[in-house]
């Protein structure tokens, strides 16, 4: 009952205009700020492990920031996924380099864990005339991940594999000209990971982005979605040179700087409510506790 009031509510959203959904969304964000402080602690754990030359009062300031992004792209979900589609496209700003992703080859789209990737995703499947695929991890809450699923497939051209579903059909897809909007920069689990730096800090990391690139035979193009004042920035960039390379080791190294590069311009909309730190290598203590 409950996740069906909150459904209801996101649909009740949809028609407000952006400035008062934003301003729901900073409400919430505070809220959660103080009542949720064990993901506060994660994120300030996060914060000063990648940036350890801040003060401890701007980590708090952009801990703050952090939920209030969080929460305002959550409620934004009310008009990505039940808003008019020309609301929808209006708000929506695609932009940069989107002739990389024009055409029939094979392309690995890498999507950082930035708080607007489901507008980077609507934006892609809305506006551009290719099928694009990602990978999807079935929620606990069953009417919650069919709401989920609805609206990342609201405009028909987006499939989505489950975790389950292996390898191979994602593999196919992909050389058949299906671009894969991948985000891999999360802590899986250490299985299939490597420990490559972030930040400076070890992190397990899964080598999917170069492993994907090399089986689809593929370019890695980055998209980056960046919140706005009037909905959201999907930053194409241009495809990295001379990747992926012989080693996975390196490639995910490497697709671990370019992302601090992406996050330094813009840190308060990165996922920091991740424990992005959980596995450690042999010998390194918890540092979540």
């Amino acid at each position: 009952m409950g996740s069906r009031l909150v459904l209801l509510l996101m649909r009740g959203l949809a028609v407000l205009p952006l400035a008062w959904v934003r301003a729901l969304g900073a409400l919430l964000g505070w809220v959660l700020y103080w009542v949720v402080p064990a993901r506060r602690h994660v994120v300030v754990v996060n914060l000063g492990l990648c940036f350890p030359g801040w003060t401890p009062p701007v980590r708090t300031r952009l801990a703050r920031q952090v939920f209030v992004y969080f929460a305002q792209a959550w409620l934004d979900r009310a008009w990505l996924w039940h808003g008019a589609p020309t609301q929808v496209q209006a708000r929506l700003r695609l932009c940069g380099a989107v002739e990389q992703l024009a055409g029939v080859d094979p392309v690995v789209i890498f999507a950082p864990h930035f708080v607007g990737l489901d507008a980077g995703w609507t934006a892609l499947t809305q506006q551009l005339p290719r099928q694009f695929t990602t990978i999807y991890t079935d929620q606990s809450n069953p009417v919650m991940d069919a709401w989920i699923l609805r609206g990342r497939q609201r405009f028909g051209v987006g499939q989505l594999f489950g975790r389950v579903d292996g390898v191979k059909p994602i593999v196919a897809a992909l050389r058949a000209g299906a671009p894969l909007y991948l985000l891999p920069d999360m802590n899986f689990g250490p299985h299939e990971s490597v420990f490559v730096p972030f930040y400076g800090v070890s992190a397990a990391t899964v080598p999917s982005l170069s492993r994907f690139a090399r089986l689809g035979r593929a370019k890695v193009v980055p998209v980056v979605t960046r919140m706005t004042a009037t909905g959201y920035d999907v930053e194409v960039m241009p495809a990295w040179d001379n990747f992926p390379s012989d080693d996975a080791v390196a490639d995910t190294a490497r697709m671990n700087a370019q992302l601090q590069s992406y996050i330094d311009t813009l840190p308060a909309q990165y996922y920091w409510v991740h424990k992005r730190f959980k596995d450690r290598p042999p010998g390194e203590a918890d540092v979540y506790q």
